[in-house]
C-alpha cells in the first residue's frame, strides 16, 4: 500500500497556490487548485468568494483524496508514478491522467484504471512510466485553446512533477 499521499498534496498545493479567478481560465474561482464547482459538488452547498478565498488545506484534502487519488488508484501505483498520475489528474481530470498511464503502459486506453492496468504497471520501469505520462501531459498542453495564455506554467508543472517524480524512487 502507497503511503505517499500526505507527501504528494503538500507537492501539489505548492503547485496550484491561492485564490485565483481568472477571466480566461474557464474553471472560474479556484483556491488551492478546487474549483468553487468541484467544492460545491462536493459539500453540497454554494459557496460564495469570500469562502472560496477562505478554504484551507483540511477543507480541500477530502477532495483531492476522494476524487483524484483513490479515484486514478494512486496508492497502487508505484512511488513517483503516484505522484505523476496524481498531479495530472488534478490539472486535466482523472479520465485523462488514466489513459495517460493507459498508453504508457501499452493497455486499454478507458480512462478507468483497474486491474489489467495496474498488472502492466508491474511489469513497466517506473522511470520509463514517468517520461511517458509527462511527454502525453506536453502534448496535451499544446493542443490546448488557452496554451497561450497558460502554456508556460503548464509545462514548468509538467517538468518539476516529472522530476519530482522521479526523484521519489
Amino acid at each position: 500500500m502507497n503511503k505517499n499521499f500526505d507527501k504528494c498534496i503538500s507537492m501539489l498545493l505548492v503547485h496550484e497556490g491561492g485564490y485565483v479567478n481568472h477571466p480566461k481560465d474557464p474553471a472560474g474561482m479556484t483556491n488551492l487548485g478546487v474549483t468553487k464547482k468541484t467544492y460545491d459538488n462536493y459539500y453540497n452547498t454554494n459557496i460564495d468568494e469570500q469562502g472560496m478565498k477562505q478554504l484551507t488545506k483540511a477543507d480541500v484534502e477530502p477532495i483531492y483524496r476522494e476524487l483524484y487519488w483513490l479515484k486514478t488508484h494512486c496508492q497502487e501505483l508505484p512511488s513517483g508514478v503516484d505522484w505523476a498520475v496524481f498531479d495530472f489528474a488534478v490539472n486535466a481530470g482523472p479520465s485523462r491522467a488514466a489513459k495517460a498511464l493507459q498508453r504508457a503502459v501499452g493497455a486499454f486506453e478507458d480512462g478507468i484504471i483497474g486491474p489489467q492496468t495496474l498488472a502492466l504497471v508491474k511489469q513497466e520501469d517506473r522511470i520509463n512510466i514517468i517520461n511517458e505520462i509527462a511527454e502525453y501531459r506536453e502534448d496535451f498542453y499544446r493542443s490546448l485553446d488557452t496554451f497561450d495564455t497558460f502554456g508556460r506554467g503548464w509545462l514548468r508543472r509538467n517538468e518539476e512533477t516529472k522530476d519530482q517524480a522521479i526523484n521519489m524512487g
